[in-house]
């Protein structure tokens, strides 16, 4: 479902994305070419900032947003995720937020007020708020970074880690295609 938000912004979803019709996009959003939404997906730019603004929420070309993955904003802040990056099933990535290109999101991780560098990993159930995580940084899953002190102690991405998001990502492209051919039959 597309849907105006209160202060009257539509999404703008590029011809080639796929938006599932399970999936609410709603507000000052922009999807760029190939992106996949999945079902039950939640996007959602809507809250203002104390002089009435909000920043967009942007999907970078070739991105998946993921089975029920939650994209949302505070207080007019912005939320963009860079190109060919993988937001997986039931993550949460609230902003402000900024997603680099080539970066894997694992699942039910959850992302606050934050930047994350081209070409991280973040494994399952973690959570990265409050910090700018480097480029090409694995986040093992479970862990929990709440200031840029804890990131002392992370690894750089090994090469299977990067990968295994590329394969993700490149699974993803093809649902595009797939989807947009059989779209008249939901």
């Amino acid at each position: 479902m597309i849907r105006r938000n209160p202060s009257g912004h539509l999404p703008v979803v590029h011809d080639s994305a796929f938006v599932d019709p399970t999936a609410i996009l709603c507000g000052k959003i922009i999807v760029e070419e190939n992106v996949f939404i999945g079902p039950y997906a939640v996007i959602r730019a809507d809250e203002v900032d104390e002089h009435g603004d909000m920043e967009p929420i942007v999907i970078g070309a070739n991105s998946n947003i993921q089975d029920g993955v939650v994209i949302h904003c505070k207080a007019g802040g912005g939320v963009n995720i860079g190109r060919g990056s993988s937001i997986a099933h039931r993550s949460i990535v609230h902003g402000p937020c900024t997603v680099g290109d080539n970066v894997f999101v694992g699942f039910n991780s959850v992302l606050f007020n934050c930047i994350v560098g081209e070409g991280s990993v973040i494994r399952h159930n973690s959570v990265v708020e409050g910090c700018t995580v480097p480029p090409g940084f694995y986040i093992p899953s479970t862990v929990n970074i709440h200031s840029d002190a804890e990131l002392a102690g992370i690894e750089r991405v090994s090469p299977d880690a990067a990968d295994f998001s590329e394969s993700v990502a490149q699974a993803n492209n093809e649902l595009v295609k797939g989807y947009r051919r059989i779209r008249n039959e939901f």
